[in-house]
């Protein structure tokens, strides 16, 4: 064969591998709303700059007729790109290619890359689109899914990982992604479930749709399994491309800064007003949020999920940072067992990769009730406070309002490593709010006065007047200082600076043992 033929024939292969299994089934992936696993590689990464390996690679099955069917690159695309320049791996799910169902060849491809991405420090993407393990391959499939659970775990902590549902993930399938650091999910197309409708309808009698099972707004809102839903494939790419944006490259690494034209000494006067003087009157701590970080611009992690807490990243003077902060909006901003583990974790991640955590508390303590007790907050609760205590990068501490009892303790108290933690006039630090105090303090004056229930209110504004500020929380060094709402922002970036170089250690032993 001559040289030109060889070149010829080079070409060819690799425009066969970009149809998959094939216009038809591409035109079907069309059909319904969705890219083909190249195209969403495409979006996902900068233009021009994908590299795939093991384009050729075929499976090995030869049971069931599968010798007939062997498609170059099997049923996921894998390989090399880029977003804002820099470097990340990512492998695609090929639905048109038998389903994208997972055979050994899948497995080892997906490996591969997750131990490159691992080995060259660089963030992963995996983009699920599958019909879940191929059947033909029996437990080799199982085998191969192990293989891609052992690499996210070993990963873990070392590389930022990501996963993309766009489409089906079932059965173990849902594992890998729930391994990853963030999932992103498309509404309509994607669903994720360890066991199907039809089981469901089986085992326990209840008739649900894939959609009500394990749709987007599902976990959205109810388990908290996903952390960012979108109402299309563009838009969810668009996405993973901003989360990039924040996080370094891998667990050696600083998250990237970038330039700020925002002002360092930049002064919000609204901020001198968004705290209501009534203390049981709710506010939005979004509008401070946006009001402190760089340009007003807040990357949210779970929106929908746990509302009475926020999470997610900002910039500080153009360095990214993790936001914690409870939302007086919901619930009063209170501590439950949803919202202790949706910060715990996000910490943990925070401090995983260098990035500074700032807290904005306004925590009237943990929800009461059976429901709560029995759910497990003791042990949820103990997470977060875990979560805390082992954070070795800078924690910043902002107490807005109220601050009491044992989620004062919990939300990175000075106690707890906290840096540094600041205080506004209006904040409240207690073991607990004026009115159950008052009652525990001055029950036998309370019941012998002539007017018990007047007495009650003059016996809470006395509990109020003497501890329903940051004084004597600042006298005794729990605070660092008490400072003007509107420098927030100038005295966070100064701290930061002021901590750049920090050190902090854990004592050296295997892993801790965080209460799960």
């Amino acid at each position: 064969m001559s040289r030109e033929r060889k070149i010829l024939e080079l070409k060819e292969k690799i425009e066969k591998t970009k149809l998959g299994g094939g216009q038809d089934r591409i035109d079907k992936q069309h059909l319904k709303g969705k890219l083909t696993a190249r195209e969403r590689i495409d979006v996902l990464l900068d233009k021009n700059s994908f590299e795939e390996f093991d384009a050729f690679k075929v499976h090995n099955c030869t049971d069931f007729g599968m010798e007939k069917k062997k498609i170059m690159g099997d049923g996921v695309v894998t390989g090399y790109g880029t977003i804002h320049g820099r470097l990340v791996f990512v492998y695609s799910f090929d639905f048109t290619v038998l389903g994208g169902s997972l055979s050994k060849t899948v497995a080892e491809k997906i490996v591969k890359a997750l131990e490159m991405a691992e080995k060259n420090g660089a963030p992963v993407i995996g983009i699920n689109d599958s019909g879940g393990a191929r059947i033909q391959e029996g437990v080799d499939s199982l085998a191969g899914y192990t293989d891609i659970f052992m690499k996210n775990i070993l990963a873990s902590g070392v590389i930022p990982q990501i996963s993309a549902i766009v489409g089906p993930c079932a059965g173990g399938a849902v594992y890998s992604p729930a391994l990853t650091d963030f999932i992103f999910m498309v509404r309509k197309s994607a669903y994720m479930f360890l066991t199907g409708p039809r089981i469901v309808k089986t085992v326990t009698h209840e008739d649900v749709t894939a959609e009500e099972l394990g749709g987007a707004d599902t976990h959205a809102t109810k388990s908290g399994v996903t952390h960012f839903t979108y109402d299309d494939e563009q838009s969810l790419f668009e996405g993973i491309r901003e989360l990039v944006s924040y996080l370094p490259q891998n667990n050696l690494e600083d998250p990237p800064s970038i330039i700020c034209e925002d002002p360092v000494n930049r002064i919000d006067e609204e901020l001198n007003y968004i705290v209501p003087e009534n203390a049981n009157k709710p506010y939005d701590m979004i509008e401070i949020i946006k009001k402190v970080f760089d340009n007003g611009e807040f990357f949210e992690v779970q929106l929908d999920y746990a509302k009475n807490i926020i999470i997610g990243f900002g910039r500080l003077n153009g360095k990214p940072v993790g936001i914690v902060a409870n939302q007086p909006k919901h619930m009063a901003g209170v501590l439950d067992c949803n919202s202790s583990n949706k910060s715990a974790r996000f910490v943990r991640f925070c401090d995983a990769f260098n990035i500074p955590i700032i807290t904005f508390e306004d925590v009237p303590g943990f929800m009461p009730g059976t429901a709560q007790e029995f759910a497990g907050i003791i042990k949820t609760g103990a997470k977060l406070l875990y979560a805390y205590g082992e954070a070795t990068v800078p924690k910043l501490t902002v107490i807005t309002r109220k601050a009491y009892g044992g989620a004062f303790c919990v939300m990175n108290s000075k106690n707890l490593r906290g840096d540094i933690v600041y205080a506004w006039p209006s904040a409240e630090i207690a073991v607990m709010g004026p009115k159950g105090a008052s009652e525990i303090i001055f029950s036998r004056e309370i019941k012998s006065a002539d007017d018990p229930a007047q007495m009650h209110l003059e016996k809470i504004e006395e509990y109020r007047d003497k501890f329903a500020n940051p004084y004597v929380a600042a006298s005794k060094g729990l605070v660092d200082e008490v400072i003007e709402p509107k420098v927030t922002r100038y005295k966070l970036i100064k701290a930061l600076e002021m901590l750049s170089n920090k050190r902090d250690e854990n004592p050296p032993k295997k892993h801790g043992n965080i209460p799960l």
